[in-house]
């Protein structure tokens, strides 16, 4: 047995392990008592715990049994930590009296709080994999400052999520763990990379995941799992102790950030983590307090610029309609709406040249012999690696292939360090742009689509190609603020295609990468799933996404628009 399948077998049995360890009571359904537990509000439910009215056990076991049923069905477990969740220093002295005079200096902000990391926070004494067989049986020797600040606040960190092997991908799959589903159809996938997490929290197994973002990876999974995310910008949330297999890629940092359950439990959580002063942990946070905003209680009318393309993958018949749909309630609402056309493709083009400035070594570096990547990364690392030969060989490539040429353009090309700094100039300029224009035409916020398709189907992800987290990447380059919000789910009487569409000037229109992700688009195999909006603002401008996030979904509930999740569904 080589050292890949070795790895494997040693990671996959120790979870097991730890799983088959757990008190038996977590392998019964809820009790009446547990699912009111389980339906509290974040907010609610720290109260209870400080005040002594809830005991954190308690709620772990809730929780716990969810989150054994998320395995059991859509396999986004690595690791489990039930019993050093409720080992916790800050879990001591819990009850009547805590929430005495000494309540103002009480740090415990998410007391009783169960919270899910994506497998890439090193936690010490457990293994950080990045979905890398190489990784596995390595633990961390200590812990990332957003553990330590949230073990601090009092949270239940109870078990690490499934990621994809290398974190960049369209589907949560790796040799080490398996291929991740969806929590409403089995049949398809989670997105990437915290695909573990966002079906983890749909599944009512975590209130709260903790998950990394250089190019989608919370707000995607929340797109495809039905709930919310927040992507803030560099230096907010703490982000030291998040492996990369791509480190010291300043250019485009990796980012950290939560997906939850509501919005309200999404804003609370972010809200307490910023009130625990992450400065203190992690020197790469800029120390800016939390600040309150409430646009539904000011009752001003705001202006809205919607992006309705990339101009490379357009949105599918169903993200469009939840698009139209937003847009359909905030004017009904009475505030403005216009088409905003600001420099995408330039972004995007300085974008992907910088993450593959490398030539993919980095990536290709820590793999074990034998072991797979995803097939749309593959593809775009051989994309890479061919542009090294030059022009003229890659019109030989195209000649034989019948691929246009044109579609891997020397974007991908290895850069040199002198290169590399003329784009981050570039990136730099194409800002100013964006900020100007923005400026200009006196826009609040930005709304688009997460992802141009619902969840797709397994497999599916290397027809959709990278090229489809653009709608996610192009707030990453910029570094705005972004947040996801689900806006109803797919109808196949709605938003099928017409039996003749390979004949109508749409989808003429098409690239031919855009033709071969559209491929992977079945409204009727994708009836049922989530779908949602993005609502960016500018940078640092979390707080007030949040306040957009809540007046988008204010519009939609005059409007009558019904977004049926997870548990509304079981």
């Amino acid at each position: 047995m080589g050292s890949l399948h070795r790895a494997c077998a040693w990671k996959r049995d120790d979870r097991q392990r730890k799983i088959d360890a757990l008190p038996v009571t977590y392998k019964e359904p809820l009790t009446p008592a547990e699912e009111k537990i389980h339906a509290l509000p974040l907010a609610t439910l720290v109260t209870q715990c400080r005040s002594g009215l809830l005991n954190p056990a308690d709620v772990m076991q809730a929780y716990a049994k969810k989150m054994l049923v998320a395995q059991k069905e859509s396999n986004c477990i690595t690791d489990i930590m039930v019993s050093h969740a409720l080992e916790s220093p800050s879990l001591a002295h819990c009850g009547p009296g805590a929430d005495s005079d000494t309540r103002a200096e009480d740090s415990r902000h998410l007391l009783g709080v169960p919270v899910s990391v994506k497998d890439s926070f090193d936690i010490e004494g457990h293994d950080t994999t990045i979905g890398l067989a190489r990784f596995s049986n390595k633990p961390a020797q200590t812990s990332a400052p957003i553990i330590r600040l949230l073990r601090d606040a009092g949270a239940l960190i109870h078990v690490k999520t499934t990621v994809p092997t290398a974190l960049f991908s369209m589907e949560t799959e790796s040799d080490l763990f398996g291929r991740t589903t969806n929590p409403y159809k089995a049949t398809h996938g989670v997105g990437a990379s915290t695909g573990g997490g966002g079906a983890l929290v749909a599944w009512g197994g975590s209130m709260v995941e903790v998950g990394s973002d250089v190019a989608g990876s919370v707000r995607i999974p929340a797109h495809t799992c039905g709930i919310w995310s927040m992507k803030g910008s560099v230096g907010r949330f703490p982000v030291l102790g998040n492996m990369s297999p791509m480190t010291g890629l300043e250019a485009v940092p990796i980012l950290t950030g939560p997906l939850a359950n509501s919005l309200d439990n999404l804003e609370e959580f972010y809200k307490r983590v910023i009130d625990m002063e992450p400065w203190t942990y992690d020197h790469t946070c800029v120390p800016l307090q939390w600040r309150p905003l409430d646009l539904l209680e000011e009752g001003r009318k705001l202006k809205w610029g919607v992006i309705w393309s990339d101009h490379t993958i357009p949105p599918t018949p169903a993200c469009k309609r939840a698009l139209s749909t937003v847009v359909g309630a905030l004017k009904a609402d009475g505030h403005e709406v216009v088409d905003f056309s600001p420099p995408i493709e330039e972004v995007l083009g300085v974008g992907y040249q910088i993450v593959f400035a490398d030539g993919g070594r980095q990536i290709r570096n820590v793999l074990l012999p034998g072991e797979t990547l995803n097939a749309a990364l593959v593809s775009v690392l051989k994309h890479v690696s061919r542009s090294r030969f030059g022009r003229t060989i890659r019109r030989l490539w195209s000649f034989i292939t019948g691929n246009s040429e044109e579609e891997y353009p020397d974007i991908l090309q290895e850069k040199n360090i002198v290169e590399e700094r003329q784009l981050i100039v570039q990136r730099d300029e194409l800002r100013q742009q964006w900020h100007d224009k923005w400026q200009n035409e006196g826009l609040d916020f930005v709304l688009t689509v997460t992802f141009p398709f619902p969840a797709l189907k397994n497999g599916d992800g290397e027809k959709a190609s990278l090229m489809s987290a653009s709608y996610t990447f192009l707030f990453n380059m910029l570094d705005y603020s972004a947040g996801v919000l689900p806006v109803t789910n797919v109808r196949k009487d709605l938003d099928s295609l017409p039996m003749d569409f390979q004949s109508t000037s749409m989808y003429q229109s098409l690239s031919t990468p855009a033709r071969q992700a559209w491929s992977t688009y079945d409204a009727e195999k994708m009836d049922g799933l989530p779908l949602s909006v993005q609502v960016v603002g500018r940078r640092f401008e979390e707080e007030k996404v949040f306040a957009g996030m809540r007046v988008i979904e204010a519009a939609l509930k005059k409007k009558n628009v019904l977004f049926i999740g997870k548990k509304d569904a079981v």
